[in-house]
């Protein structure tokens, strides 16, 4: 039985736009739901490209199952679309915290994005049908005219779907965060949803229908409001469970998540985005490794430093006579104005922001390179301390077109080196980095060195809670230049690397020779 026009509205044309507003609101409530798990399941378990794709087809195939289950709902429109928005609202908004609450005292939240990708997904897919549904009755078009009803409901989705896909990135992630965006996202839909079928449908309704949809919509209201107000506690709770009791610092940047742990007398440790970047018992023994054997090896009179916004890198190089400048390019400005002012990581990287030689730029290190290295002279050295090669949002930093703007920017005779992985863990990775810095022309000399025997590996671990910390075997490093290969050379040989203690030479395994450069167009990398 098809439910007759609403009373309240005998004009379709007013009906018509407030269905299609809905259309628009769902949309974009619809793809900020989708845009939180895909940001949360790179966040949280890594290598974005695989998490998108899992959040993605199985989100699409959900949708799929969703209309085609909306069909039995279409002789109850109204009901059915105030019950499943109210769902999706409880279910999307309270997705965020759902798997982040996983991840923290589970320890993963693999098989619960999937199970909320496809209830997301499924109820999303039952959306269209219905509203398809509501805006021919309350349109009265003819059979002829079904074709522009169809059109004038895809344009309010698309563009409503623009609108959510701008608003999360933009303004709901760095304004509002994750768990608060989704919960916020979630009270809109709600809204929209039971305001649509109370408003226009009411009176087609019975009174227990009625009811029941307010009473639903009222609770999830009431919930979303409830756990909005415990964001904040959660949050705290949450951090501790994951990087422990000793949370100092914890900052939601444009760019990355930045958590500092540990107290200002005892070992500090820097995670971004949740993997560890700096860890205070290899406070030295990092950046020493990283920037001591290319500085030893030739003039290092003007450095450039890729990444390493915390500062260890630049205070090793400051340590050296001799170095006239140290240029640090950074993206995130966030993590130059903690390793500026926070009073346990500015003694970590000796106060090298004081430096009157240091200047930082903020800047992505790959554009950077691209617009203003050619005008910004030559370096002596450089130094890239970028995010780990595994990390799908690196790969830009690990590929044969970077080392290939890298070297335009060095001085004759000058050196490269780059923080490749780990070798023990990760072989293939680091025989990928070496092999893509030779195909952009440069000759190179790998080599690694030993990390803190119970602390997390740099850059490659993602922290989960103090106990799950995992040894940190080695880090791998290339040294490249221009000219005939480097070599290993006694401490006062030249042209020769001089390893600090606990380093020592690679040589590259006979499968390393078939493995192909990593490039930006096909990367070789995998998280």
């Amino acid at each position: 039985m098809i439910e007759p026009l609403p009373a309240p509205l005998r004009r379709p044309r007013s009906g018509r736009f407030l269905v299609l507003a809905v259309v628009f609101i769902c949309a974009a409530c619809g793809l900020v739901y989708e845009l939180e798990l895909v940001a949360l399941a790179s966040y949280l378990i890594g290598d974005s490209v695989t998490q998108a794709s899992v959040v993605l087809s199985v989100m699409v195939f959900a949708m799929g199952v969703g209309s085609l289950l909306a069909k039995r709902l279409r002789c109850r429109a109204a009901v059915g679309f105030g019950l499943i928005e109210t769902t999706l609202a409880l279910v999307g908004g309270c997705s965020a915290m759902a798997l982040y609450a996983t991840f923290a005292w589970l320890g993963g939240s693999r098989y619960a994005l999937v199970a909320f990708s496809l209830a997301i997904g499924m109820l999303i897919g039952a959306e269209i049908p219905l509203l398809m549904t509501l805006i021919q009755r309350v349109s009265r078009r003819v059979e002829g005219d079904a074709s522009g009803t169809v059109a004038d409901l895809f344009a309010a989705d698309y563009v409503g779907a623009l609108v959510g896909g701008l608003a999360f990135p933009f303004l709901l992630l760095p304004q509002l965060g994750q768990l608060t965006a989704a919960l916020l996202t979630g009270a809109v839909n709600a809204i929209a949803g039971g305001s649509l079928v109370l408003l226009l449908f009411g009176r087609d309704l019975s009174t227990r229908a009625r009811w029941v949809l307010l009473g639903a919509n009222v609770l999830v209201l009431v919930v979303l409001a409830l756990t909005t107000a415990m964001v904040a506690d959660f949050e705290q709770a949450a951090r501790r469970a994951v990087y422990g009791g000793q949370v100092r610092v914890a900052v939601q940047s444009r760019v990355q998540e930045i958590v500092l742990t540990g107290q200002k007398s005892g070992p500090l440790d820097l995670f971004l985005d949740g993997r560890l970047r700096v860890d205070g018992r290899d406070g030295s023994r990092y950046p020493r490794s990283l920037v001591g054997p290319a500085l030893d090896a030739g003039p290092h009179g003007r450095v450039l430093i890729l990444g390493g916004g915390d500062g260890l890198a630049a205070r090793e190089a400051l340590r050296h006579t001799g170095v006239r400048s140290v240029t640090v390019v950074e993206r995130d400005p966030a993590i130059l104005q903690l390793a500026r002012t926070d009073p346990a990581l500015s003694t970590l990287n000796g106060h090298a922001y004081q430096d009157p030689r240091l200047r930082p730029v903020v800047a992505d290190a790959f554009g950077w390179l691209r617009r203003d290295g050619r005008t910004s002279g030559t370096y002596d050295v450089i130094v890239s301390d970028l995010p780990d090669p595994g990390v799908t949002a690196g790969t830009k930093f690990y590929s044969q077109e970077f080392y290939g703007l890298a070297s335009r920017v060095l001085a004759p005779g000058g050196r490269l080196v780059v923080h490749a992985g780990t070798v023990a863990s990760s072989p293939r990775t680091f025989w990928t980095v070496e092999r893509t810095v030779r195909a952009a022309g440069l000759a190179t000399f790998p080599y690694r060195a030993a990390g803190h025997a119970s602390g997390p590996a740099r850059g490659g671990e993602r922290a989960s809670g103090a106990a799950s910390a995992k040894p940190a075997r080695d880090w791998g490093f290339v040294l490249a230049d221009r000219p005939a290969p480097l070599s290993l050379g006694s401490a006062g040989a030249r042209p020769g690397v001089r390893l600090p203690a606990g380093a020592e030479p690679l040589t590259a395994p006979g499968e390393a020779a078939r493995y192909p450069p990593s490039t930006l167009v096909h990367p070789r990398y995998s998280g």
